[in-house]
């Protein structure tokens, strides 16, 4: 019970208004939060002139009130008391809670009947088991797994979904509860009639854009899935898709999706810094719809202290136009490789397809390039290149939950037979894995390798020749400073590579974060002896909608007497 300070004070007639300052120790923070919410003090907090009436009226509700938050987690029994002190212009409170023994789940009983018992997203929620016997009984957990029952089974298109019982008896004395839970789907609903009013491309065009067809499962995902779709082909400024009223006899949902035209060119500029490129700038333009049939043109001239390119590149859709695609290409290119450079022209032409979850890529070109070798030495060859590629599909393209994982693979080779004056074929894989460790902390995985086969290193054109080291790669060395050197120290580049990464991220309020992370990697030519470098470093993330600002500083442990390396990128756009 209160102490007797406030009655004291109450016999002061000339005491001073004052505001309200409310402590609750020696509990957790969820307690605390739920308590402060139900306190009726809570509300007169801020304030600063709360008269002595007025807090003695407060503070004959601290008790009843502490104890109908604490009830909702689960504590039935507690032990409050409080102590309130005046101090100058503030109401001191401190309220003490002895939560006592927890009301505990003792039998859970979960069922669901109906066409969607089986659901691959109702199992998956029923397999979370947020409520199960030995827990301690949490009111808005149970209302929480309540609730998702229903909305999880109407998102996948069983629109009749209900409760058909939900049970929760508490036996205080005992401190144990049994819960009950049945939930009835219905059956599932089909997407009826799709009206579309757009005239920016062919309905035809348009249509292959949806995810969905007449008489396919009703499903949320398949809406939003959709509206990423449409969002993402920029064909359209505003997309907006409607479920109609569903039909009980024929059980289908009618659709409309409405679209209005997007600028038809758009121009881009971008500037950015790093540490290994220095100063660089974009330029692009698009042409968003050359014609009704979603035809797609873009020029990108792009700069830097290493690079300097020109693209153009002319998209036509086929099948599933979203995805899948006939792209030709113009590129003119000027790089430096470590200690080489690379003068390229090349054009070619790529058919983009879609098998399941993966994204294949065939395609063939020829280039005309000329290799500055270290010493000064160069040569002019002409390639043809055909190639195979795979990738994994975005998630929200598939359906399902985002995937962590990324992963692609690519064939490619230069056969002399088909008239390229070198013959090469490489390998190339490249995945990431990211794992959430926890709500804030999350565990990064990055690997690379390349494989080359060849009669000789120069044989192979600098752009084909592997090298580590940078942002992206080994951190601790300068970009593409790990590979093979010639006999004087300069890097000429490897026919093979591996990398790889381990970095710990943890979110910071803001939109920052940190980062701790482990490379390790090289390029090289011989596998028996790659010589692998290593470095560790720490990093700070910043990230906002027109920029994306980087810092990592790491140090190479492979090589002795190296200083720390800074990799900085800052990007914006406008």
């Amino acid at each position: 019970m209160a102490t007797g300070v406030l009655a004291t004070a109450l016999l002061l007639p000339l005491q001073a208004d004052a505001k309200i300052e409310i402590a609750i120790p020696e509990v957790s923070e969820a307690i605390q939060t739920n308590v402060r919410a139900f306190l009726s003090l809570t509300r007169y907090a801020e304030r600063d002139d709360v008269t002595a009436e007025v807090m003695s009226r407060l503070q004959r509700r601290i008790v009843s009130e502490t104890r109908q938050a604490l009830e909702p987690l689960g504590f039935y029994d507690p032990n409050v008391t409080y102590d309130v002190k005046q101090e100058g212009a503030v109401w001191k409170v401190t309220i003490h809670i002895e939560p006592g023994r927890p009301v505990r789940l003792s039998e859970v009983n979960i069922n669901v009947t109906g066409a969607g018992a089986e659901d691959r997203a109702i199992r998956e929620l029923l397999d979370q088991q947020e409520i199960k016997p030995g827990l301690r009984l949490n009111h808005g957990t149970y209302e929480r797994v309540k609730g998702n029952l229903v909305r999880v089974a109407k998102n996948e298109g069983y629109l009749d979904a209900k409760l058909t019982r939900h049970d929760l008896v508490i036996d205080r004395f005992e401190r144990r509860a049994t819960v009950d839970l049945e939930a009835d789907t219905g059956e599932r609903y089909l997407f009826g009639d799709i009206d579309i009013a757009q005239d920016v491309i062919t309905d035809e065009a348009m249509r292959r854009l949806l995810r969905m067809q007449p008489g396919d499962p009703y499903t949320l995902d398949t809406l939003l899935r959709t509206q990423y779709t449409l969002d993402d082909t920029q064909y359209f400024s505003v997309v907006d898709i409607e479920s109609g009223d569903p039909d009980p006899v024929t059980r289908t949902v009618p659709i409309t999706v409405t679209a209005e035209p997007s600028r038809k060119h758009r121009y881009a500029a971008s500037v950015g810094y790093g540490t290994d490129t220095k100063a660089r700038g974009k330029f692009t333009w698009d042409n968003r719809r050359v014609n009704e049939d979603g035809h797609k043109f873009k020029l990108e001239l792009l700069g830097s202290s290493i690079v300097s390119d020109l693209t153009g590149r002319y998209v036509v859709p086929v099948m599933d136009i979203a995805l899948e695609k006939l792209e030709f290409t113009g590129t003119l290119r000027d790089e430096e490789l470590g200690d080489t450079q690379s003068k390229r022209a090349e054009v070619s032409a790529g058919l983009t397809q879609v098998q399941g979850r993966w994204q294949r890529v065939l395609k063939v070109a020829l280039a005309e390039e000329e290799t500055i070798e270290a010493d000064n030495t160069s040569s002019t060859n002409f390639y043809i290149v055909p190639s195979i590629a795979y990738s994994t599909l975005p998630s929200y393209i598939v359906g399902g939950r985002r995937r962590p994982y990324s992963f692609s693979a690519e064939l490619r080779g230069s056969p002399e037979t088909l008239g390229s004056d070198a013959s090469f074929l490489q390998l190339r894989l490249k995945g990431e894995r990211i794992f959430d460790m926890s709500e804030l902390w999350h565990l990064h995985l990055r690997s690379e390798l390349g494989l080359s086969r060849i009669a000789a290193t120069s044989d192979l054109p600098a752009s084909q020749r592997f090298f580590a080291g940078g942002e992206g790669s080994v951190r601790g060395f300068a970009l593409n400073e790990l590979s093979p050197k010639d006999d004087q120290g300069r890097t000429v580049g490897g026919r093979n590579l591996v990398t790889g990464t381990v970095e710990v991220v943890r979110d910071l309020p803001r939109n920052f974060g940190v980062a701790a992370f482990y490379d390790i990697g090289n390029a090289f030519d011989d596998f028996s002896d790659p010589m692998l470098e290593y470095s560790a470093g720490l990093g700070v993330r910043y990230n906002i909608a027109v920029a994306t600002f980087g810092v990592d500083v790491a140090q190479a442990l492979s090589e002795s007497g190296r200083s720390p390396r800074f990799h900085l990128y800052i990007a914006t756009q406008f």
